[in-house]
C-alpha cells in the first residue's frame, strides 16, 4: 500500500517541485541555488521518511501513536464522542520527529470528526481545544473505546488522516500524519494502566504508552 512506502505519500507534493527546481537549477549551472535546492530537498525527504518498526505482539499493550515527547499526563473529559473523564495523555512532536502516526491498538473504527481551528503551539495547553484537530474513535476488539487527536501546531498546516468511519484497525499500522510540528492527544479509559510519565520520548508503534485491563 501507499503509506507503507519508505517516503510517506503526503510528502511527494513537496518532492517533486523541489527535485525539478534542482534540476533546473543544475541544468543551468547555477550553483548555489542548486546547492540551497539540494538541501532544501534533502530535508523534505527526510521529514516525511516512514520507516517500518517492530511492534509489540502483547494482547494488551496499548503502543504510542506518534514518535516525540510525552508533555501530559491527566484525567479529563473527552467530549467528542465519549463524553466521559478519560485520561489523557499528550504527546508532543517537534520537526525532527518523525510524523506519520501508527494504530494505538487493533479494532474498528466507530467515528472521525474533523475540527477546524487555530494554529497555536501544540506544546501549549489550550491547543487540545482551539487547534485545527482530527479525532478518532476506536472500539477495542475488547469493546473497550479510545479517541486518538491529531492535533495541528504552529507550523503544521496540514492534517492527513487515511483511515475513515468503518475502517478495521491492526495495532502499529499508519493511519495518518501531520506535516511539520504537531501534537497527539489520546484518551483511555481511566482503568487503563498508563506505562509513560510526562519526560519520556516515546516512538510510534513501538513504545507501550498503557496495559488493557479486562477487569
Amino acid at each position: 500500500m501507499r503509506k507503507n512506502f519508505l517516503i510517506a505519500p503526503d510528502g511527494f507534493i513537496f518532492i517533486a517541485p523541489l527535485l525539478a527546481l534542482f534540476l533546473i537549477a543544475v541544468y543551468l549551472h547555477a550553483g548555489i541555488i542548486a546547492g540551497i535546492l539540494l538541501l532544501l530537498l534533502a530535508f523534505v525527504v527526510w521529514f516525511f521518511r516512514n520507516p517500518s518498526r517492530h511492534i509489540p505482539t502483547a494482547e494488551d499493550a496499548i503502543v504510542s501513536p506518534a514518535d516525540g515527547l510525552v508533555i501530559k499526563i491527566a484525567e479529563e473529559e473527552e467530549n467528542d464522542f465519549l463524553r466521559e473523564k478519560c485520561q489523557v495523555v499528550c504527546i508532543f512532536m517537534n520537526v525532527f520527529n518523525v510524523h506519520v502516526n501508527r494504530n494505538i491498538v487493533s479494532g474498528i473504527v466507530e467515528a472521525v470528526k474533523y475540527h477546524p481551528g487555530k494554529f497555536l503551539v501544540a506544546s501549549l495547553d489550550k491547543a487540545s481545544s482551539l487547534n485545527e484537530r482530527n479525532s478518532v474513535l476506536i472500539k477495542h476488539n475488547n469493546g473497550m473505546r479510545f479517541v486518538v487527536v491529531q492535533i495541528a501546531g504552529l507550523v503544521a498546516r496540514r492534517i492527513a488522516c487515511w483511515i475513515k468511519e468503518g475502517d478495521t484497525l491492526v495495532k502499529g499500522e499508519r493511519f495518518g500524519l501531520i506535516r511539520f510540528g504537531s501534537r497527539l492527544d489520546i484518551y483511555l479509559p481511566l482503568n487503563i494502566e498508563v506505562s509513560v510519565k510526562i519526560g519520556d520520548k516515546v516512538c510510534a508503534g513501538t513504545s507501550i504508552i498503557g496495559r488493557l485491563n479486562n477487569d
